[in-house]
């Protein structure tokens, strides 16, 4: 079955709003990781779809939209590692890992 630009736009879509949905409700610090993630592989998936299915032009190579998806799987993964640092450094110290609760931290 071949795949066309829409259904990899509507599948992209579907990611990103499912990740924004997910950031926006959510108040466990841990969601809302996993919101961002789902938010940063919508957005690479686009970067993918649109390099296959569009043509290059003198500027702009076959694999420019891999390239991408590349430095935000990078990207994501470094966003990752630092949070989840923060949210285990902030669970040992408050015993919770809710964001609102957060906000009672002061300097």
């Amino acid at each position: 079955m071949p795949y066309s630009l829409p259904s990899f736009l509507v599948v992209s879509s579907l990611l990103f709003c499912l990740g924004m949905y997910t950031v926006l409700t959510r108040r466990n610090a841990i969601g809302i990781l996993m919101g961002i993630e789902l938010v940063l592989n919508g957005a690479g998936l686009n970067f993918v779809a649109f390099s296959r299915f569009l043509e290059p032009s003198q500027t702009t190579s076959l694999l420019s939209g891999q390239v991408f998806t590349l430095f935000i799987i990078a990207i994501a993964a470094a966003e990752v590692a630092v949070a989840l640092a923060i949210v285990l450094s902030l669970y040992s110290r408050m015993k919770t890992i809710d964001v609102d609760e957060f906000k009672k931290l002061h300097g």
